[in-house]
Formats: C-alpha cells, sequence, structure tokens
C-alpha cells in the first residue's frame, strides 16, 4: 500500500498537475497546438518547472526535508520562489495579450498560493490536494463537466498523503477544499 501511495503522490504532485494544466486551458481557449504549446509551456515554465528547480536544488543542499517539503516551516521560501515566479508568468501573459482564460488560470493558482500560503503559516495545508481540487473545478469550467470524473483522483491523492504520513485527514480536506473554492472560484471569476 506505500507503494501505491508514493506512486500516487509522485505522478500526481502539484508540479506535475501545474505542467500539465496550463496546456489543457491554453488549448480550449486557443483551439491551435502552437498556441496552446506556447502559452501552456510558459505558464508550466514559471509555475512549475522553475520553482521546482528550485525546491529540488533547496533539497539537495538540505535547505527542506524533500522535494514535497513536509515541514511547514520550510515551505516559506518555495513558496516566496513560486509567487515570485508566477507573478512574472502572469506580467508576461497581460503584456502579451495572452488569453483570458490563461490569465485566469495564473491569477487563480496565485490566489490559491497566496491563500494556503497563509494558511501554512499556522497548520500545515496539503498542497498537494489543494492543487488537484482546483485543477479539477477549472478543468470542468475550462472543458466541460465531462471531466467532473477527475474528482476521484482528489480523494485518491488524499489518501495516498495521509497514506505517507506526510499529512492528516482534515489538512488534506481543507487542502481540496481550498483549492476548490480559491482556485476554481477565481477562476470561475473571470
Amino acid at each position: 500500500m506505500n507503494r501505491t501511495a508514493r506512486v500516487l503522490s509522485e505522478v500526481l504532485a502539484p508540479w506535475v498537475i501545474v505542467l500539465l494544466l496550463p496546456s489543457a486551458v491554453a488549448w480550449q481557449a486557443t483551439r491551435s497546438a502552437p498556441l496552446a504549446l506556447g502559452w501552456g509551456l510558459w505558464v508550466a515554465l514559471t509555475s512549475s518547472l522553475l520553482p521546482m528547480a528550485v525546491i529540488v536544488r533547496g533539497a539537495r543542499r538540505g535547505r527542506w526535508d524533500g522535494h514535497h517539503v513536509r515541514n511547514r516551516e520550510g515551505r516559506l521560501i518555495p513558496f516566496l520562489v513560486l509567487l515570485v515566479s508566477s507573478a512574472t508568468g502572469l506580467a508576461v501573459l497581460v503584456l502579451a495579450s495572452a488569453p483570458a482564460a490563461l490569465i485566469a488560470l495564473d491569477v487563480a493558482m496565485i490566489a490559491c498560493l497566496v491563500v494556503t500560503g497563509l494558511i501554512t503559516t499556522r497548520w500545515k495545508v496539503s498542497m498537494h490536494t489543494a492543487v488537484a481540487g482546483g485543477a479539477v473545478v477549472i478543468l470542468a469550467i475550462a472543458v466541460g463537466p465531462v471531466l467532473w470524473w477527475l474528482a476521484p483522483l482528489v480523494a485518491a491523492i488524499g489518501w495516498s498523503r495521509v497514506r505517507l504520513g506526510d499529512h492528516t485527514p482534515a489538512q488534506v480536506a481543507v487542502g481540496a477544499l481550498t483549492g476548490a473554492a480559491v482556485g476554481g472560484g477565481v477562476f470561475a471569476l473571470f
């Protein structure tokens, strides 16, 4: 069971979801493979790949306890790096007149990051379930209600985080609800 939990936790990690989500939203917004790939890669680079590179490098240098940054106290620098990188990405999207859906996605991800970051200053909320919960709602809005079938994956991710001892059931539930409400809510407003 721990092996299954570890695989779920890695394959559906926040950085992986944020690597794929922008391309899906960009495709829906442009219906053009080159444009979707370009815009999607930009958001993936600034909101996933660059921050993850900093996190992995910091983990290798012993600045935090691993690439999932399990210790709540160690999350400040990764949160700030992600916030600065994502805000820079958002500025480029706005200046380049990117599709509104991509701008909305970036704003929603930043809003979710700010809220979960504030929660994390006092209590260790699950970023895994926050990102997954937000992604499911965003995909259901952007692509269509047929993608609500992805919702059980949020529960599976939550189970994996609890099974591995990284979170409590309350932390994964609050993460999922926060991601869905803040990420999905902000995206829907745009």
